[in-house]
């Protein structure tokens, strides 16, 4: 799909990839190097979060401005990527139509985000918002909601550790805060639930 939307992108008029990454690390340094106006990140990377990787981005290179491409659900993540530095998301089933939308936009200097993802968040910052508290899954932190989804994928305690480069503690403390927000009992309910939403995704 990567190399798909790179060819969409070098026939637009104006426009040029740079480089392309499979990974975190590498696409860090591939900014490093080319200094690109614009990276489109996926959240789902095999050796760290896309959040991560964007608020990597924005902190070293603060010129290069990041769009999301994500399969995830917009609703969930979509203001946490803006949050993180992105200017803009755009989900991976709408990227033929929308992406050269966003990437023009954004190079802009404005902010892409779906309709429906525009709406709902000027609600929040209208009159609503003293209305809405946000309730289940949306109360968890991002490295809360990373965690679940390892847990989701049934990954180990000390994988999770390793993977994200914090102490097996760290880690039993992010999954009795989960098991607090989302008002599970115990580990097995924690398990059945994030498995669930693991699937659904």
């Amino acid at each position: 799909m990567r190399h798909g939307l790179a060819q969409l992108i070098r026939v637009e008029p104006g426009l040029d990839v740079g480089g392309e990454a499979g990974n975190a690390r590498d696409g860090l340094a591939a900014v490093g190097n080319l200094k690109p106006d614009v990276v489109v990140v996926d959240l789902t990377l095999p050796d760290k979060n896309g959040l991560e990787l964007i608020k990597d981005i924005h902190s070293m290179y603060p010129g290069t401005r990041c769009i999301v491409l994500s399969m995830h659900d917009e609703n969930l993540y979509a203001e946490r990527a803006l949050r993180a530095g992105a200017r803009g998301y755009v989900m991976k089933e709408m990227a033929a139509e929308t992406l050269i939308v966003a990437i023009r936009r954004v190079l802009d200097g404005g902010i892409y985000v779906s309709d429906v993802m525009a709406s709902r968040m000027l609600e929040q910052v209208s009159g609503q918002r003293g209305k809405v508290n946000a309730t289940g899954i949306e109360q968890l932190t991002d490295r809360e909601l990373e965690v679940l989804a390892m847990i989701g994928k049934g990954t180990a305690t000390k994988i999770i550790a390793e993977h994200l480069n914090i102490s097996a503690r760290t880690v039993e403390a992010h999954r009795s805060h989960i098991k607090e927000k989302l008002g599970l009992t115990d580990g097995p309910a924690l398990m059945r639930y994030a498995v669930q939403w693991a699937e659904s995704k």
